[in-house]
């Protein structure tokens, strides 16, 4: 059964692929070549250091201040991300990225957010399974002291609270990398690149059990660019910089806004001493537009390989073996390296074949000593992915994204439609297994809130090898039609998918998600 539009009014394949001359940006072709440039370069006007210099911070451990109980407070803070400048940043207590939040599967926690920024503020915990209450919509918004909810006037079910809002997780969800981030409406953006961050990882016993590596050997990778204004602040190219009123960005920067300093939790370029032993690495690509496409080398050009264990929402069935790993923005992969065949006071450097210039390098791994290793990798992962299959889908729904017009002018589209936070695009009930066909002009990574999905195809063709486990969130490339699998369990309400290009999104590329 299909419901909603037409095919042809859903797809709407020649504006998918005669892409809209008005937005600037190049053909679809060439950007299928180039998907890190989905988008524009702002360069940074102070001279920017050497590579592999900086030590690579680890963020803390938030604690919790009771029984499956944390609090966050949003506010201002000051940091030397480049040496001797300081840079203004939002951040979740006073740090960025904010405090990682380990939590167990199953066990519930409550995380009380309190907003002392200048802004309204959304928090959303992006792969989360979470209660529609709780999973930050656009326009529940969190208000500071003196501050009225313009957005959310218009939206009837908006959910506004004053300086503090309860965000409630259940967790009942695989062990997976998560983030959290601001979500606000038409203003996600620039609050991200602002540094409204950070990690929230969920374990489990059986995952503990498998021996991977752990402790010091795990490292959180919250991989993402900027770039930096002459005072050392952070340049963004805003239409509003007091981001109060006006959303968007200038336009030259409508299709997304690449800065030219890679960070890697916070520090440019950073260098980690490392065991020549196996390492985890929970990668998360933080960026607002930028794609990578990462590669492990040695400063002789010898590959390392990347070994895929998990996806954004947990652990793949079996092991998969890359040498090089596409990740959009905000994709999260869970790869173990094996530094034991790099002698002692080589360097391994983490590179992005798809960057240029300085952003071509990530960040470096000096191996430093032998030491013992007792960590493995088993060749089964998990037994508990979900094993939907096409012929269980009871609908089959087809969605463009690409550029279109909105309220605010030139802006993204799906279906057509800009989003509104007053209309229902999708209607489904809780429980429904459904096929997507998505279809886009440039690059869109697209993220479905509250559930994970399997790739079914590419093109026509069987997915790539980065497609495998389960997903929320998946790469569109120009001109390219994406089929996915997914069953609309867990709760019911108001919930999103969206374009995952934080300027796209912020300029409508989001749609409504009503399961009930």
């Amino acid at each position: 059964m299909r419901e909603g539009m037409s095919r042809r009014r859903v797809l709407g394949i020649g504006g998918a692929l005669g892409l809209v001359a008005a937005t600037g940006l190049s053909t679809a072709a060439a950007l299928a070549r180039r998907p890190s440039m989905t988008g524009a370069v702002l360069r940074s006007a102070v001279p920017l250091p050497p590579p592999f210099q900086a030590p690579l911070p680890i963020p803390a451990v938030l604690e919790p201040v009771g029984d499956g109980r944390y609090e966050i407070t949003q506010r201002e803070a000051v940091a030397e991300i480049l040496p001797g400048l300081k840079t203004p940043l939002w951040t979740y207590e006073g740090t960025f990225p904010g405090p990682t939040i380990e939590s167990r599967r199953g066990r519930p926690i409550t995380v009380t957010h309190r907003n002392e920024l200048p802004v309204p503020t959304v928090v959303h915990l992006h792969g989360g399974r979470t209660p529609a209450s709780s999973d930050g919509y656009p326009t529940d918004l969190v208000l500071p002291h003196g501050h009225t909810a313009s957005h959310a006037m218009h939206d009837p079910r908006a959910v506004v609270t004053t300086l503090t809002r309860d965000y409630t997780f259940p967790l009942d969800q695989r062990p997976a990398l998560l983030w959290y981030h601001d979500h606000r409406m038409d203003f996600t953006a620039p609050a991200i690149w602002r540094g409204l961050a950070g990690l929230h990882v969920v374990r489990d016993d059986d995952e503990d059990d498998l021996g991977l590596p752990a402790g010091d050997r795990e490292l959180p990778l919250m991989i993402c660019d900027r770039a930096f204004a002459a005072d050392g602040g952070l340049a963004y190219p805003a239409l509003d910089p007091a981001l109060r009123e006006r959303p968007g960005v200038h336009a030259a920067y409508l299709g997304g806004v690449l800065g030219d300093v890679i960070l890697v939790n916070g520090a440019p370029w950073p260098v980690h001493e490392v065991d020549a032993a196996r390492y985890r690495l929970r990668v998360l690509n933080a960026s607002n537009a930028r794609h990578y496409e990462l590669a492990a080398v040695t400063d002789d050009g010898r590959p390392v390989p990347l070994v895929q264990i998990g996806a954004d929402q947990g652990l793949l069935a079996a092991p998969v073996p890359h040498h090089r790993l596409p990740i959009a923005p905000a994709e999260r992969y869970d790869v173990v390296i094996d530094f034991s065949q790099v002698r002692p006071g080589e360097r391994v450097r983490l590179i992005n074949h798809l960057g240029a210039d300085r952003t071509r390098d990530v960040m470096a791994f000096h191996v430093t000593r032998r030491a013992p290793d007792d960590s493995r990798v088993p060749d089964v992962l998990s037994t508990d992915l979900p094993t939907w299959r096409r012929s269980e889908a009871t609908t089959v729904r087809d969605f463009s994204f690409r550029a279109g017009h909105t309220p605010h002018g030139r802006g993204w589209v799906i279906g057509g439609l800009p989003f509104d936070p007053t209309r229902t695009d999708v209607a489904t009930t809780l429980g429904a297994t459904e096929v997507w066909r998505l279809i886009a002009d440039v690059h869109h990574p697209v993220h479905l809130h509250l559930v994970g999905f399997r790739v079914l195809s590419r093109g026509g063709r069987p997915p790539l090898p980065h497609d495998a486990g389960l997903k929320d969130t998946v790469s569109l490339r120009p001109g390219e039609a994406v089929e996915i699998i997914t069953r609309f369990d867990g709760y019911r309400g108001r919930y999103l998918f969206h374009c995952h290009n934080a300027e796209h999104e912020d300029m409508g590329m989001m749609a409504n998600l009503e399961i009930t």
